[in-house]
């Protein structure tokens, strides 16, 4: 993990491992690492770990989306900014993490990484409104979930509920 971040991980709610702090930080190093930025400074990732009700109501708030969601990203820099200082907050909700892991036969250390790197690149600018974003963004969670030993996260199927 890059010695540029910091993360700080609240578990507000839900059944979390207490093993995945060390986790989460070498996945959100390895995804600012390589995420195709210039890193300015000493940077933070703020990631809160809840269940669906609480990830419902962000979601509500924030996205006008009345359902839990896997993950949700909320950047703290402009798209011109220095990437540097808070970049942002990520929040992923267990029930809806722990549904899609067994529905794709997939571990759930597996999913959680993946979803860690989609937020971070979220947080970073990433988008997948178009499908060149959505190929370019896709492109990059992969190369990044390789580079930690972990499988293509897509191989061929479409996770996010964003």
């Amino acid at each position: 993990m890059t010695q540029k971040l910091s993360v700080d991980i609240n578990v507000e709610a839900g059944d979390w491992p207490e093993t995945l702090q060390p986790l989460a930080e070498k996945v959100l190093g390895a995804a600012l690492d390589n995420s195709g930025f210039e890193i300015d400074g000493p940077c933070e990732i703020s990631v809160l770990l809840t269940n669906d009700a609480a990830q419902q109501a962000l979601n509500r708030e924030w996205r006008g989306k009345d359902k839990p969601t896997n993950v949700l990203s909320f950047p703290a820099l402009d798209a011109d900014d220095a990437i540097e200082g808070l970049l942002g907050d990520i929040s992923l909700a267990y029930e809806t993490l722990m549904r899609e892991a067994d529905e794709l036969e997939k571990p759930f250390e597996h999913h959680f990484a993946h979803l860690l790197v989609h937020g971070m690149l979220h947080v970073l600018g990433y988008d997948h409104e178009t499908e060149d974003e959505a190929l370019a963004m896709e492109a990059r969670e992969t190369d990044i979930m390789g580079l930690l030993g972990y499988p293509d996260p897509y191989d061929g199927q479409v996770l996010l509920n964003d």
